[in-house]
């Protein structure tokens, strides 16, 4: 029996790939996958994809319709890959708009079925802003499956359980990097790592008071922050990552385990609440609001990209 790091995750932890890359998801037969703008961009720019770019950019109507196909046609290759879900981003301009993220997602669902994609396979991946939240509560009760991505504190966290949100994206490794930028000689290593501490402390609590939200650990720095949270419902992990995964021998310890026990589930936050937490949080305020920049920046390189095809 294979003694690597990631044989043992698989058989405590859902592992999913968090890469656009068919290859890698090939090679490591993960069972989910998950992309964002970053990455999407990434496969776009890649000389293999360049005709289909040209196609899709030719034929669609505005820009809008080219990235949503874009997506979606990505998204359906990976679908043949993987036997669970495909995370599929809606656009991160409309991260303070419910309405419109709510159509968006509409939008994604369609396009997915018209590649015979069942809708049962897609995770709408949405910013954990309160519309965000909102929209995720509404598609839900729709049927529409989501991933609330971006979440960086516990109230983003109650919040997107309070609404029934399949699954949550909790990151570890920008935490990390905010906490080590006001701290850099401070020991953040295992389970000193704030953002390792952040996810335990979500997953403990969800798992105690009985929500059925899947917690997804994201954004990893290091097999460390990995190792840290084995047992964790789901972890997205990168290529490079799951390569070292894969060539580290040695036993691999469960550190997180749901609790037998269950306390009575906690009334949900208000707006106010959610937006008085979340302001008090100094380090989940300002990594969503940049994180909510950096996918915009990724999504406008392109939307400049596809305006150039389309000429």
């Amino acid at each position: 029996m294979a003694n690597d790091y990631l044989t043992q995750l698989k058989r405590m932890t859902t592992v999913v790939a968090d890469t656009g890359d068919l290859d890698t998801i090939r090679r490591f037969a993960p069972q989910d996958a998950t992309t964002n703008p970053s990455l999407i961009l990434q496969a776009a720019q890649h000389q293999d994809h360049r005709e289909r770019m040209s196609r899709i950019a030719r034929e669609s109507s505005d820009v809008d319709t080219a990235l949503d196909r874009v997506a979606v046609e990505l998204g359906t290759e990976i679908s043949h890959l993987v036997p669970g879900y495909v995370s599929t981003e809606v656009s991160a301009r409309l991260s303070f708009d419910t309405d419109a993220t709510i159509a968006r997602a509409h939008s994604l669902i369609e396009r997915y079925a018209q590649q015979g994609v069942d809708a049962e396979r897609i995770l709408i991946k949405i910013a954990s802003t309160w519309e965000g939240i909102q929209a995720a509560r509404q598609l839900e009760r729709e049927g529409i499956r989501t991933n609330l991505t971006l979440l960086f504190g516990f109230a983003q966290a109650q919040a997107c359980a309070d609404a029934g949100a399949t699954l949550i994206s909790p990151f570890v490794g920008r935490i990390l990097d905010w906490h080590k930028a006001r701290e850099p000689d401070a020991d953040f290593s295992g389970a000193n790592d704030p953002g390792v501490r952040s996810v335990k402390r979500i997953f403990e609590h969800l798992k105690g008071h009985g929500y059925a939200t899947i917690v997804m650990g994201a954004s990893f720095r290091n097999v460390g922050e990995i190792e840290a949270l084995a047992g964790c419902d789901r972890l997205t992990i990168s290529p490079a990552l799951l390569d070292e995964l894969a060539s580290r021998e040695g036993e691999l310890t469960r550190v997180l385990t749901p609790p037998t026990a269950r306390e009575a589930t906690p009334e949900p936050l208000t707006e106010a609440e959610f937006r008085w937490a979340l302001n008090e949080d100094e380090m989940a305020s300002d990594k969503l609001a940049e994180g909510i920049r950096k996918f915009m920046a990724d999504q406008r390189k392109l939307e400049e990209l596809l305006a150039k095809l389309r000429h």
